[in-house]
């Protein structure tokens, strides 16, 4: 792996909106954020008073985005933040034999958004926006005609992909349908040539064991931050 990759992977939301989902995306060479119904992400070129006061300028008033960082925010001024908490980057590196092919797994996209968007309300697997959707591939499971389970690529930088919105309705766990879905995306993005990894809160101790048996390695550490205006008030919008 190049230190060029690395740095991608230690830094994915900033690398992702500079490069392969800059159409997702807006701000400048300080500061970025995704559009808000995409997702709530944002990140900074570095942590510094310019591109704080450029991530605030990019804020509408009340509004939040979510910072991933190395080490724990301090104080910034004009900024609060809530510390959310720790979450594991885990990666697959090893490539997964077999086909990707499962009859009962559908495709999902922008027609399907409602049903999406209802299933991620029921089981809360993260931040899901209208427009999720649109930042890579979706698949997932019906029974009866009724969405039960779903999976997605998120975040994208070169080479690697993110495995993002695993849930599955209540009523259905326990049968297995995480994994296939994980499974089948994997292998998907494997034979497009890249490496899938993914996001899970470092508590998450049942997820954290399923994507061990599905062959995902703790690769880094973060710190999860939402980031609002210190006084909503005087917000600017560019």
């Amino acid at each position: 792996m190049s230190d060029s990759i690395q740095a991608d992977l230690d830094r994915p939301i900033w690398a992702a909106l500079t490069t392969k989902q800059a159409h997702l995306g807006q701000g400048d060479a300080l500061a970025r954020r995704y559009h808000p119904d995409v997702a709530p992400f944002a990140a900074l070129a570095s942590e510094t008073p310019a591109a704080y006061r450029t991530l605030r300028q990019l804020l509408r008033p009340h509004e939040q985005v979510v910072l991933q960082s190395a080490e724990p925010l301090g104080p910034v001024d004009g900024l609060q933040a809530t510390y959310l908490g720790v979450i594991h980057q885990m990666i697959a590196p090893h490539r997964e034999a077999g086909s990707t092919d499962d009859p009962e797994v559908i495709r999902l996209g922008n027609a399907e958004a409602n049903e999406m968007l209802d299933l991620v309300q029921k089981t809360k697997p993260g931040p899901f926006g209208k427009r999720t959707c649109e930042m890579g591939n979706y698949i997932g499971i019906r029974d009866g005609g009724r969405l039960i389970a779903m999976a997605g690529e998120r975040m994208r930088v070169d080479g690697y992909v993110e495995i993002s919105a695993v849930c599955v309705d209540e009523e259905h766990r326990g049968k297995g349908l995480a994994g296939r879905l994980v499974k089948v995306l994997r292998r998907e993005i494997e034979q497009r040539g890249e490496t899938p990894f993914l996001h899970v809160f470092s508590d998450n101790i049942s997820a954290i064991r399923l994507y061990e048996r599905l062959g995902f390695q703790l690769r880094y550490t973060f710190h999860l931050n939402r980031i609002g205006h210190a006084d909503p008030g005087s917000a600017t919008v560019l």
